[in-house]
């Protein structure tokens, strides 16, 4: 399906629509009633193929072919949208990833994407019942959405960050947030409310409800649980996590360890993924996670389904900002597609319990899953 010139200039329009529209704060509901147009919130993504959004900041370069040393047709800023026709695997010097994403117009490579897809949902009219109040765990299933702020942001957060930078406010595809509240505008259009950091958050947002699904309980139930003898090796030389019951290997995927060098290319020892023997200590079905310092920080909130194993927040977790699986390049923490992550999360011990949304074996007294970290 091609992308015209026309449709990717509508998209920055709206994008820049978003801009102004992220700097709202006061009041947010008077803004929410007075909203007509949900395309300024959710772009018109192409349904039911699979896409591909720029995840990475600055520039992308499109190529005639999936090399690097071919010709550069185009080029798309972070969270452009395109069609991902097939992944294929071509040349880049120097890298280890040798993959590539062919588009309508060109190939991109593809730890710059990631994959996604347009899914809007039937709003829910009701939240679940439960021991802490109203709420559900929901996941995001569209490219992104732009959102409302409830209130200002607070101070050092990801969202006065994104509005001291001018950048737009966004929710990503498969993050994972608690939705504690439902309203309905006067056209008609349903929004949840949304909270980034359900251990203490305080900057709220508002989002249109289609660009949520539901998370069931069902979906955090444990794996296997009756199995005791369960262990995992993250081997950092192969870039690869295997789950063990005894001596079965009943799971594998790649992953990304910690980064060998810095922003500036210098080869850095502090982001080491910790070798030896660990344990699954606690464990967050969404979480807030920070750290690092001028040049190489971060703050992103809605981390699915992550499991700590190491003091300081070293954990196995979801990843949204990158497509590099097979590569070193994360902060010390073990980076994996969301569907591995989930699964990870629910054959791992600990149990996490719905409504909780969150495990620690200091508390519970269980033992958790056992982390070998191994290069070999």
């Amino acid at each position: 399906m091609p992308m015209s010139n026309d449709i990717l200039s509508r998209r920055n329009f709206i994008k820049l629509a978003a801009l102004g529209l992220a700097g709202y704060h006061v009041k947010p509901w008077g803004l929410i009633s007075a909203l007509a147009k949900p395309a300024a919130l959710i772009p018109d993504f192409p349904a039911g193929v699979r896409l591909g959004r720029v995840c990475v900041e600055g520039k992308v370069t499109i190529k005639k072919r999936p090399d690097a040393d071919s010709e550069t047709v185009g080029a798309l800023y972070e969270d452009a949208v395109v069609p991902w026709l097939r992944e294929v695997v071509g040349r880049k010097p120097y890298y280890i990833n040798q993959r590539w994403v062919e588009t309508p117009d060109g190939f991109i490579y593809s730890s710059d994407l990631q994959p996604v897809y347009y899914q809007p949902n039937q709003p829910i009219q009701e939240l679940r019942e439960t021991a802490i109040g109203k709420g559900m765990w929901m996941e995001v299933t569209v490219p992104y959405a732009n959102v409302i702020l409830e209130n200002p942001p607070s101070s050092n957060s990801w969202v006065k960050t994104k509005k001291e930078l001018g950048l737009p406010v966004r929710v990503y595809y498969q993050q994972v947030f608690w939705v504690d509240r439902i309203r309905t505008n006067e056209q008609g259009q349903v929004f949840y409310r949304v909270n980034p950091n359900f251990y203490g958050g305080v900057d709220m947002l508002w989002v249109p409800a289609e660009a949520f699904r539901p998370i069931l309980p069902e979906e955090v139930e444990p794996i296997h649980p009756e199995v005791e003898n369960k262990r995992i090796v993250v081997d950092v030389l192969s870039q690869s996590l295997s789950c063990y019951e005894g001596d079965t290997e009943v799971f594998y995927c790649r992953v990304s360890t910690g980064a060998k060098f810095d922003y500036l290319g210098n080869p850095v020892d502090k982001w080491s993924t910790p070798l030896g023997k660990h344990q699954v200590t606690r464990k967050y079905i969404s979480l807030q996670m920070s750290g690092g310092t001028t040049g190489a920080g971060y703050d992103l909130p809605g981390i699915g389904w992550t499991s700590i194993f190491v003091t300081g927040g070293v954990a196995i977790h979801s990843t949204f900002w990158h497509n590099d699986y097979g590569v070193p390049r994360s902060h010390g923490c073990v980076n994996v597609s969301p569907e591995n992550a989930k699964w990870i999360f629910r054959w791992t011990n600990p149990v996490v319990k719905y409504e909780v949304g969150a495990a620690d074996i200091t508390q519970t007294g269980e033992r958790g899953t056992a982390i070998e970290v191994v290069e070999v």
